[in-house]
């Protein structure tokens, strides 16, 4: 196997790509594949945190826009997060990857509370972490926590799975065929732009921190390792090619 890389990642995972095609909720064998490539990385000697979205479960724009109180629609998004921070912890303990779930909410009897200092203890001594509960507040999203949790714990580089799309376009491949992928863009050109790569907060952040992003296509599960190793997939922000 080649060389690694990278020394430390913070894998982004939707909650989408948790769902498969089924579009919603848990499928056990996607999390399995997903987690069976985690513990590839975690071979590579490669420290992996990770952070989940909630999307397969709740989504706190989509309640807000139907008239809940956003923050009440929020909260609820980050208790979907530990929902499947548990799934992703199940399945990588069944693979005996030492697997340790932080929520940003405390519910002790589910999850340790987040602790930076005991976070990266735990990823010095090879046990994967998963971040729930996005950052604990209203109006941040799990990107932004896949930026923050990536400084705090100085990560070498955000990978950033999606689900249907291989990389970062002008435009969405879906609906123009002439739609151009980049290989690698600046920080400040995906903000003035508006690529949807993350959102503006999670970018600025990154930027502000020298966090690169890779950009690439969760479908083939095999991509997690690839990128870890730092093979040319996808689309690269910030950093170095």
């Amino acid at each position: 196997m080649e060389t690694a890389k990278y020394k430390r990642v913070v894998l982004k995972l939707s909650g989408e790509s948790l769902a498969g095609d089924q579009g919603f909720g848990i499928n056990p064998a996607v999390v399995e594949s997903i987690a069976l490539q985690i513990k590839a990385v975690r071979a590579q000697n490669i420290d992996v945190a990770a952070v989940v979205g909630g999307g397969n479960i709740w989504r706190g724009l989509a309640g807000s826009s139907n008239g809940m109180d956003r923050a009440t629609a929020d909260y609820m998004g980050m208790l979907a997060t530990v929902m499947n921070a548990l799934a992703l912890q199940d399945a990588l303990e069944k693979l005996n990857v030492d697997t340790r779930v932080q929520s940003a909410i405390e519910m002790r009897q589910v999850a340790e509370p987040y602790i930076r200092r005991k976070a990266i203890r735990h990823l010095e001594k090879g046990r994967v972490v998963i971040f729930g509960a996005g950052t604990g507040n209203p109006y941040f999203s799990t990107d932004t926590t896949a930026a923050l949790r990536a400084a705090e714990i100085e990560a070498d580089v955000i990978l950033m799975a999606k689900k249907n799309t291989d990389g970062v376009y002008d435009s969405d491949p879906n609906h123009n065929p002439d739609a151009k992928k980049f290989d690698t863009l600046e920080y400040i050109e995906v903000l003035q732009r508006g690529l949807a790569v993350m959102d503006s907060t999670a970018t600025s952040l990154c930027m502000d921190n020298h966090i690169p992003i890779v950009v690439f296509n969760i479908d083939d599960h095999k991509n997690i390792l690839k990128v870890a190793l730092g093979e040319n997939i996808g689309t690269t922000v910030g950093g170095k090619a």
